[in-house]
């Protein structure tokens, strides 16, 4: 956290509104009502989102807000409070859009005076954001257009200054790829959703920070002592050690064991042990951190770039059938160069692959060859040829939209609401797993609701205590999996509103992390805002409301609350999960009690009360 020239008078969260149309800046507060009610970070995101979105708005045309937004917690140095939200409407999806990303940009933006940035228009040449102590410029980035993540970033450190931190897209959002990512540095990207096209079709490039304050903290000596016990307390966890020492990776050995990874198109759930944490750490020159982040999960690989995460190994590993430990790292650190999601184009690469492999996919957009799984030459140049739409790649390059053209293929592109899953697990052994990516707002997504106490079978009795009543611990079991997913995805959005990683949240990986206590408190020591439990529990449900009424507003139902039907129709593979697939009348009434502890009706819908709620803010800035 910077200290020097601490801002004493800064309001408790700014929102700068920007037209790249008229290029015109304003530069506001936001009230402590929506504070109270949203906290900040997705939260607010969402209220910004909902009062600005018109339904049916192209997510590529100058109407489509896009937002970048800060927590309430963000920059604060509490634990691992390095992460902002990035939301928008998807045109990969073409429902709600939304992904979150660490780094230290987020922490940069608020010390530089702003804690949320509402952008809508498009400018008429590629422009950057420059901002600083409060102030923002819009400027020329014509020079910087055409250039790549690493490469843009240098060019802008070289410029402007070490000390400044930049936010931006590759060649993939300039060209509006519909799953081009929002970067920052060599690994974070807010990669779900595509929202690093919805910056490509503003011309804008990127936003670079340069903070000069520090930000007020209510109660310093308290909030100190407190974050010194909370990093001593959370170093004791052993599931933190081993995150920080190998990282993500570690999961891949779990879940293959198990055979629930995701390997070619998920068509079969086992895959070779070349990827295991111990292999990946290899090539690991060191790991790394995101802003006061007690864990340090990131790689700095060899190979030039960060990473691989347990997700990019399986989805440009597993899924494509590539096997060779340097060649996943390879793929996955191209990726990230020209900014893509790892999740969707591992997804669309490995159904290419199938719809190639039926004969559904003209060899006349192949180049006269079958696409094979584990061609990593192929697959390498695929990558580049979607980020510059270039033949099959810019087929490719339109995800999801392009169901239709192939009659017969949706059933096996392992995507909902549009969204390819990015969940490295084939959730058919894990019920919980798969109720929560199927009813996740922003389609096949673990980050949302993803119950990962689950994997363990932990004891009875104990996981009573973590979810506040008795609960099935058995993962292949459909019984009381709403109450699991439903509790998982109220404390995941409200750490997604205070702005820390989601690593040491209750839950996620251990029952012993943070919880709703220590957010309060937290809160309360560094802004003087109190919250009981009870309530920061009901800004998580508020926020869970407000995402289901966007996307409802987009024509979101039911029905679309389901999974890929090769989950339903088609056996896993592989060792303990062989033989297990998803019952589609056990779903059906995991949905129903899902429904019902959300107070919506039998079609997913809101109370009432809720939509009365939204409409009474309408007026609040």
């Amino acid at each position: 956290m910077k200290h020097q020239g601490i801002n004493k008078n800064r309001p408790l969260a700014t929102l700068a509104e920007i037209d790249l149309t008229t290029q015109s800046v304003n530069v506001g507060e936001t009230s402590s009502e929506l504070v109270r009610k949203f906290v900040g970070g997705r939260g607010l995101n969402m209220y910004y989102l909902y009062k600005n979105l018109k339904p049916n708005t192209d997510p590529l045309s100058p109407e489509n807000p896009l937002i970048i937004g800060t927590g309430i917690l963000t920059g604060t140095g509490a634990p691992n409070s390095g992460r902002h939200s990035v939301t928008t409407k998807s045109p990969e999806s073409g429902i709600l859009g939304d992904s979150n990303i660490g780094g230290f940009f987020g922490p940069e933006m608020r010390y530089a005076g702003i804690d949320r940035l509402l952008i809508t228009g498009k400018a008429d040449q590629p422009v950057y954001l420059y901002i600083e102590d409060g102030r923002i410029e819009i400027r020329d980035a014509r020079k910087y257009w055409g250039t790549d993540c690493t490469e843009a970033t240098l060019r802008f450190k070289n410029d402007l200054g070490s000390d400044v931190e930049v936010e931006l897209i590759g060649t993939a959002g300039e060209n509006k790829v519909r799953y081009a990512a929002t970067r920052y540095g060599l690994k974070n990207s807010a990669g779900r959703c595509g929202t690093g096209a919805v910056w490509g079709s503003k011309n804008l490039k990127a936003i670079v920070a340069r903070g000069n304050y520090g930000l007020p903290i209510a109660h310093p000596e308290e909030f100190f002592a407190k974050t010194v016990e909370l990093r001593k307390y959370l170093h004791q966890s052993k599931v933190i050690q081993v995150l920080g020492r190998v990282g993500t990776p570690l999961l891949y050995d779990v879940s293959n064991y198990l055979g629930a990874i995701r390997t070619h198109n998920s068509q079969k759930t086992t895959f070779e042990d070349t990827l295991n944490a111990e292999e990946i750490h290899h090539y690991v020159d060191k790991m790394l951190s995101c802003a006061g982040c007690v864990v340090h999960c990131r790689h700095r690989n060899s190979l030039g770039g960060e990473g691989p995460e347990y997700t990019s190994e399986v989805l440009v590993g597993a899924n494509i059938g590539v096997s060779d430990t340097k060649q996943v790292i390879d793929l996955q650190n191209i990726v990230n160069e020209v900014g893509l999601d790892v999740s969707s184009v591992g997804t669309y690469l490995a159904w290419a692959i199938e719809l190639s492999q039926r004969g559904m996919l003209d060899k006349s957009l192949t180049g006269g060859k079958e696409l094979q799984f584990g061609d990593y030459e192929t697959m390498k140049q695929l990558i580049y040829d979607i980020a510059a739409r270039r033949g099959l790649g810019d087929l490719l390059a339109e995800g999801s939209h392009l169901v239709d053209r192939f009659p017969g293929a949706e059933g096996f592109l392992i995507a909902i609401k549009g969204l390819p899953q990015s969940d490295p697990h084939d959730v058919r052994y894990l019920k919980g797993f798969a109720l929560g990516i199927a009813t996740s707002s922003r389609g096949a997504d673990h980050l949302r609701s993803r119950p990962t106490l689950e994997i363990f079978d932990l004891p009875a009795e104990f996981t009573k205590q973590v979810y506040g009543q008795p609960v099935d611990p058995n993962p292949t079991s459909y019984n009381s999996k709403a109450v699991v997913v439903t509790f998982s995805e109220t404390i995941y959005a409200v750490v997604d509103c205070v702005g820390i990683c989601k690593f040491i949240c209750h839950g996620f990986n251990s029952p012993r992390n943070l919880n709703y206590d220590h957010f309060r408190e937290l809160i309360y020591l560094a802004t003087g805002l109190e919250f009981t439990k009870e309530e920061l529990v009901q800004v998580g449900r508020r926020v869970v409301d407000l995402e289901r009424v966007i996307n409802m507003r987009e024509g979101i139902t039911r029905k679309d609350d389901t999974l890929p039907a090769r989950y339903f129709d088609e056996t896993m593979t592989g060792r303990k999960t062989k033989g297990h697939h998803i019952d589609r009348e056990k779903f059906a009434q995991m949905l129903d009690e899902f429904y019902t502890l959300h107070g919506w009706d039998k079609e997913g819908k809101p109370p009432r009360e809720r939509y009365a709620e939204f409409e009474s803010m309408g007026a609040v800035r």
